[in-house]
């Protein structure tokens, strides 16, 4: 039996850089991707209580899944216009241990390009897969479909990068 994390602290310290990596992946925006997390962290908080033992990482994956595209939908009946160039933005100091972070988790812009534009349930896939590294089963049970769907979304996530990089 699967042990999970006791508290939302817990989730949050130990699975909160996955999360990130994750939105950051499926968002290309790094905002985005923090304000991603803040939600699926609120939503673990909601229902870590209920929660019933299985793939915790599957149930983890679903949130963030779900969050993201109830965000998408949220946008797209609510547009968003950006902010000009011209107004003065807050600078916000930033730490090492961020920036060490960033670097790491940072794919070339040509790769985190070509991640976007990829269908929505290839990215996904690939990135669960490549990036997270979840096993194809966890990547089932997190996006709730077969096995056998998730290894042709991987396989022709993968050919589609690499024709977008080529």
């Amino acid at each position: 039996m699967e042990s999970i994390p006791l508290t939302w602290e817990e989730v949050a310290r130990v699975h909160g850089r996955k999360i990130y990596n994750f939105a950051y992946r499926l968002t290309g925006n790094p905002d985005d991707a923090h304000d991603l997390v803040q939600e699926v962290l609120l939503r673990v908080r909601k229902g870590l209580a209920d929660y019933q033992p299985g793939s915790f990482e599957g149930w983890l994956w679903r949130i963030t899944r779900n969050a993201f595209l109830d965000e998408i939908r949220k946008r797209n009946r609510r547009p968003i216009s950006p902010i000009p160039d011209e107004v003065d933005r807050l600078e916000t100091a930033s730490s090492a241990g961020a920036d060490i972070e960033y670097d790491r988790i940072t794919l070339g812009d040509d790769i985190q390009k070509a991640l976007l534009d990829l269908p929505l349930e290839f990215r996904e896939a690939v990135v669960l897969c490549d990036v997270v590294g979840l096993s194809y089963e966890e990547i089932a049970s997190a996006v709730a479909v077969p096995i056998g769907t998730v290894r042709s979304r991987i396989h022709r996530g993968r050919r589609m990068l690499r024709g977008l990089l080529e």
